[in-house]
């Protein structure tokens, strides 16, 4: 895993406002996520948290259940680390 990225309160204030969904159950989930690992992911996970955050809400959610697969661009290393955590949240 990559070393801890410091995250200053307004960016992660902005990104816990970015996380806000359509869907209440991603909405939850990704509250969970930053609740539980906000402070020690790294940059890495931080820009691939941000790159899921840029679907839209069903294939969101249907990849945080374990139901999808992510598209090609989103196969990363840090992309699965991140969404692993994302479905155990």
């Amino acid at each position: 895993m990559n070393a801890p990225a410091t995250v200053d309160a307004a960016t992660l204030r902005r990104l816990r406002w970015r996380a806000r969904r359509g869907l209440l159950e991603n909405d939850i989930i990704i509250t969970r996520f930053l609740d539980r690992h906000a402070a020690t992911l790294g940059a890495d996970d931080w820009q691939a948290l941000q790159a899921l955050l840029e679907l839209d809400d069903n294939p969101l959610l249907e990849m945080l259940l374990g139901h999808a697969e992510p598209p090609e661009a989103l196969r990363g290393e840090a992309h699965r680390r991140v969404l692993q955590m994302l479905r155990e949240a």
